[in-house]
């Protein structure tokens, strides 16, 4: 029976790549961005854009004067988001889509 070899150091991992944003390069970075009931959002308010991603869809809505800080609530049963801004709750549905 041969002697055991010494053992060799690790070599070291490869970083692992970031994951690819799912909105527009143009919109630059969301001021926020999350998920949450199968949606996913992300907020561009220099752009004064919110982008809702649904089973593999993206709608784009106007967030106007409305600077949105994040989900206030998320509706499991019917899907829907409000979010929070300076003025209190924006339900999505009052935001203007434009695509």
């Amino acid at each position: 029976m041969e002697p055991m070899k010494p053992m060799e150091p690790m070599k070291p991992m490869k970083p692992m790549k970031g994951m690819e944003p799912w909105w527009p390069k143009d919109l630059g970075e969301p001021a926020t961005s999350g998920a949450q009931n199968g949606m996913k959002y992300a907020v561009f308010p220099d752009k004064k854009r919110l982008l809702i991603e649904r089973d593999g869809q993206v709608s784009t809505y106007d967030s106007g004067d409305h600077r949105i800080g994040g989900v206030s609530q998320a509706d499991g049963s019917s899907k829907t988001l409000t979010f929070a801004s300076q003025d209190g709750d924006v339900d999505l549905g009052s935001l203007k889509k434009l695509g």
